[in-house]
């Protein structure tokens, strides 16, 4: 039992009593989950990658009970400790925009936020690997010839074991797994302050939706309840082309309190933090899924970068007359065209 417990306790990324001894805070919170997590994990013989699933899913139960909300998220933190939340569902790009080599990565899939700010409690990272290139995700890229990344559903060479990141004919849900501090600015700590930018990935198989849009306070509680996206490819059991969904919370199967109670943790945070929310569609432009295509990663990155950094603020924005949220008008680096989904 303590054996099982100690593998699990490991991959959830909860601090035992070392951990409270030097550190405190949310360690010392960690380590009291960690003891009333302790009866799910010794439920059985073996331990299983799903029972990991299942304790991030009791710990989306108990955080909320002391004041503290569970995210389905991965966070960064940029040198000025300026913190960026990153909601979205596999496929939206979590994974490849919060691995940003200009600021430290905190956490690839679940997090915490509570008065002390953000902490990590799941410990890896689990990539898509489909079309990976070392020029478009170069540090994710670089976790793939690294001793001890868990390679999933991918085409070898039988004799080299190069890895063929463009051949999917084993599935599209290519994937890998690989402990945090493989990405080279990982934190050490797993925590950092309160967020800055909140940010929500939408995947739009439609592309009706603009690639970044400043939400109000009320409009992200919206879209944050909605969960409006798009199943990609891959990431589940019979999806062959993108399917419109609604997942509330961006994370409907790891949250299992009702949506309105993360809402409300959620909507709190925001107003103490003063963060500002951003709508981004890593999805579709230039018309709907087998006409436009997907919204160019390097396009995404900027108006990102602009965003953390706080110079899009200062740009011209537009109420979009279909959604009221705000979109900017012009991004240096990014085509005018691509801000207004009716002129692509």
């Amino acid at each position: 039992g303590g054996q099982i417990f100690e593998g699990v306790h490991r991959d959830v990324h909860l601090a035992g009593k070392q951990g409270v001894a030097q550190r405190g805070g949310e360690h010392a919170h960690a380590d009291a989950l960690h003891r009333r997590l302790g009866q799910v994990a010794r439920g059985g013989h073996d331990l299983q990658f799903g029972r990991v699933a299942v304790l991030a899913q009791r710990v989306a139960d108990l955080l909320p009970k002391e004041g503290r909300l569970s995210m389905h998220c991965s966070a960064n933190v940029g040198e000025d400790g300026d913190v960026a939340l990153f909601f979205g569902l596999s496929g939206t790009g979590k994974t490849t925009l919060s691995a940003d080599a200009s600021r430290t990565l905190i956490g690839d899939d679940e997090h915490g936020w509570s008065d002390h700010g953000i902490f990590n409690f799941e410990g890896g990272c689990y990539a898509k690997t489909i079309n990976l290139s070392p020029e478009a995700e170069p540090e994710i890229y670089a976790t793939t010839s690294r001793f001890g990344t868990v390679i999933e559903n991918m085409v070898h060479h039988p004799d080299t074991l190069e890895l063929d990141f463009n051949d999917s004919s084993i599935t599209e849900n290519m994937r890998c797994a690989y402990p945090l501090d493989a990405i080279s600015n990982a934190s050490e700590t797993g925590m950092a302050g309160e967020p800055k930018n909140v940010i929500m990935l939408t995947s739009d198989a439609y592309g009706v939706m603009p690639p970044i849009s400043r939400l109000s306070p009320q409009q992200a509680m919206y879209h944050f309840l909605s969960g409006f996206t798009s199943k990609t490819p891959g990431t589940e059991d019979g999806v062959v082309e993108p399917q419109p969904t609604f997942s509330t919370c961006f994370g409907a199967p790891f949250m299992p309190r009702r949506p309105e109670v993360y809402g409300k943790l959620l909507e709190d945070r925001i107003e103490k933090s003063g963060a500002t929310c951003w709508l981004v569609n890593t999805g579709w432009t230039g018309g709907a899924y087998g006409t436009g295509s997907r919204m160019p990663i390097k396009a995404t990155r900027a108006l990102l970068t602009a965003a953390l950094d706080g110079s899009l603020n200062e740009v011209e924005f537009r109420s979009d007359p279909n959604f009221g949220f705000e979109v900017p008008v012009s991004v240096p680096g990014v085509e005018d065209k691509l801000l207004d989904p009716r002129q692509t």
